[in-house]
């Protein structure tokens, strides 16, 4: 029987089903308990797999069950059969009704959080049953939970995500500033120079971090350290909090200027290379309408980001 005959007739969806579970469970009494089958019923749809496709799929030791090379090429293919079938019924949900829906989005960047909110203001308003769900998150748990199909894209600067296995669609260049409050006596110059601020009392991210990363770039790129900061904290939040007060400075990739009016942009020319933001999808997965409405709306709201250089 030809190899097309054995998926056709042989392999069930359901007994793909019961594989994966009993691999998610470690063993085939839990992966019964998950199931509410019996565990005679669950070697019994192990066994039709492993006859159709004529190897062995599994190995059972002391510690439990272990997938062999054959039955990890077949969890893997499974992953992406019941993903795609997901998206199947999610775009047919959509096409029955298309107001509602939902997307899963990852961000790995505190500075494109605006670009969401427009994003999400703007769908919402024409689609209001459409549900996001945003996680920030690091690049490395983005990988796995775009891999596992958990997200249906996420957010991030380019580099983030190197593997071939993901695609990348730029949506504007991150550029960092330096940040003022509008009472601080540098909102009234008209130029300043990075090394006449570096006493100034800061507000920055950690060396270590992504974000400290840029900035660390920045003044480095002008010939400069690090400079002591008042404050060192991973949170976008408190550091303009403080920069309000018209005490602090702070340097960040600051879009939306509008939505901190409170805030002023310091005329400090910054030396450093723009970094490429954008949308990370996993390669050869179909995405549903909804990431697609998604996608579309991110790319008319970053034009205005795009065009700023």
């Amino acid at each position: 029987m030809e190899l097309s005959d054995r998926i056709g007739r042989r392999m069930k969806l359901q007994d793909l089903h019961i594989l994966m579970t009993v691999m998610q469970s470690g063993s085939m009494r839990k992966a019964a308990q998950v199931l509410n089958i019996t565990q005679p019923a669950i070697s019994r749809s192990i066994a039709e797999l492993e006859h159709a496709l004529g190897v062995r799929l599994l190995e059972r030791h002391r510690q439990g069950i272990e997938a062999t090379e054959y039955g990890r090429a077949l969890l893997d293919c499974g992953v992406a059969v019941f993903d795609e079938l997901r998206q199947g019924v999610k775009n047919i949900e959509f096409l029955a009704d298309p107001t509602t829906g939902e997307v899963r989005i990852g961000n790995t960047l505190t500075s494109a959080e605006s670009l969401l909110a427009v994003v999400v203001d703007r769908l919402s308003r024409c689609y209001p049953r459409i549900v996001f769900h945003v996680v920030p998150a690091v690049a490395g748990m983005l990988h796995r939970e775009l891999n596992e199909r958990k997200l249906d894209l996420a957010i991030a600067r380019r580099g983030t995500f190197n593997d071939e296995q993901f695609g990348f669609e730029v949506l504007y260049d991150d550029s960092y500033v330096v940040l003022a409050g509008l009472q601080n006596p540098w909102a009234r110059r008209r130029k300043i120079e990075l090394a006449e601020l570096v006493n100034e009392p800061w507000a920055l991210p950690a060396p270590e971090g992504a974000a400290g990363a840029a900035v660390v770039e920045a003044f480095r790129a002008s010939g400069l350290d690090y400079p002591r900061a008042t404050l060192v904290t991973s949170s976008p939040e408190l550091r303009i909090s403080l920069v309000a007060t018209g005490r602090f400075l702070t340097m960040a990739a600051f879009k939306f200027p509008a939505r901190h009016p409170e805030l002023k942009v310091l005329p400090v020319e910054l030396t450093m290379a723009h970094l490429p933001v954008g949308i990370v999808t996993l390669r050869n997965r179909a995405l549903s309408p909804v990431a697609k409405l998604f996608i579309e709306h991110a790319h008319e709201a970053a034009k205005p980001l795009a065009k700023r250089r």
